[in-house]
């Protein structure tokens, strides 16, 4: 079959990779029919999560069983289904209290308590490095599914790929997000990052009854996107007036909830980038810090942007001083991956918007290269395994 392989920093290759097979009881094999690109693949594609050896990526997608081991029950051969990204068993600990993403048995090489980098981590993801697993990833044309009594989603007839797709990752780590803010009836919140997730967010944030949402970004063709679909409030990020106008729009006070969903990628300048590099850093925790001034004192911190390192100078004394909480994490894809989509069924929220780009699975270098550089407007990438080369569209 063909795959999306990661072989080295900067260098995905779609190559002929040998078929997945079932290798226990509980796997489903997945023809896939639609993935995407998610910002955290690039987090692998530029050297921030380490990886050594070769991998298919891609831990957003979706598509038709065509194998079941002779344990699954939940699904079974011809149902089209959508799979949270996050690898998780279903009754341990950890799962049976909703938190999938601490699964206490589908990491058994990297497992443990302590959370370090390059020791000890959570459960497992598709295609996202050997700390999480090794299990490739869905940027193929099949795909190998673990746990399946536990993970996979039904979609029912009469959705598009597009309109479900992001019930995968991106959708409900948004609502994660706005779950985590504890945002109600009237809130302001302030969202840090235009990208797929913040996106998200800011839908989640509007569903949830927020009076108003503010959407932060260096980039102004993001901006529009937010503007475009989900009509919110926009201030570029290098606004040097950034937090006089976030006050200026919370009666002084400050966002009831703040919103990282950047992570450590964050736009650095160069000083910035050789702080980093002597503290043995990787990446800015820089969107943390203007999440701890754009809040209100009392006020809440959500943060599904990744991070990977320890960060020196972390603003304890702001946290301190403003009595903020805060709640970081992978999202909760399993919890809340059923009220998502009774939410796209419903038609109260459109997800496939902010859709810019549907290319071929042969073309996913240059779509990689396409989305980590912000080209041609790229917001966000859908892959098609079964797309022929000429009918790529945006």
């Amino acid at each position: 079959m063909k795959a999306a392989v990661f072989h080295k920093i900067g260098d995905i290759r779609v190559e002929e990779v040998e078929d997945p097979k079932i290798e226990a009881p509980d796997d489903i094999i997945l023809q896939v029919t639609s993935t995407a690109i998610c910002g955290s693949d690039l987090h692998i594609y530029n050297g921030f999560v380490p990886q050594l050896r070769d991998m298919v990526l891609g831990h957003e997608f979706m598509g038709t069983v065509v194998e079941a081991g002779p344990d699954v029950k939940k699904v079974k051969k011809g149902d089209r289904v959508v799979v949270p990204f996050t690898i998780a068993c279903g009754q341990c600990f950890f799962c049976s209290q909703g938190f999938h993403p601490n699964c206490e048995h589908t990491n058994p090489e990297m497992y443990g308590p302590s959370g370090d980098l390059l020791k000890e981590k959570g459960g497992a993801m598709f295609g996202y490095t050997d700390l999480y697993g090794g299990y490739n990833g869905g940027q193929a044309e099949y795909v190998r599914v673990p746990k399946a009594n536990a993970g996979p989603k039904i979609i029912p007839d009469g959705f598009t790929d597009e309109q479900v797709l992001f019930l995968t990752d991106i959708f409900p780590t948004g609502w994660s997000a706005i779950k985590w803010g504890k945002v109600k009836e009237g809130d302001t919140v302030v969202i840090f990052g235009s990208g797929p997730v913040g996106l998200m967010a800011q839908k989640a944030a509007l569903l949830h009854g927020a009076k108003r949402v503010i959407a932060i970004d260096p980039l102004e063709y993001r901006l529009e996107k937010a503007k475009q679909v989900n009509q919110v409030d926009v201030i570029n990020s290098n606004d040097e007036h950034l937090m006089e106008k976030i006050r200026e729009m919370t009666v002084g006070r400050g966002a009831d909830v703040a919103i990282d969903a950047v992570g450590m990628e964050a736009e650095r300048t160069l000083l910035e980038k050789a702080k980093a590099v002597i503290n043995v850093e990787k990446g800015s925790m820089k969107v943390i810090e203007m999440c701890t001034e754009a809040v209100r004192r009392s006020g809440i911190i959500s943060v599904v942007g990744v991070y990977a390192t320890p960060f020196d100078n972390f603003p304890v004394h702001r946290i301190f001083d403003k009595g903020l909480i805060m709640q970081f994490g992978q999202a909760q894809t399993h919890l809340y991956i059923d009220q998502c989509f009774e939410y796209v069924r419903s038609g109260k929220v459109v997800l496939d918007d902010i859709i810019t780009h549907t290319v071929p699975l042969t073309k996913a270098s240059e779509a990689y290269d396409m989305f980590k550089h912000k080209k041609d407007d790229c917001v966000k990438v859908v892959l098609k395994p079964g797309m022929k080369e000429t009918e790529s569209k945006k």
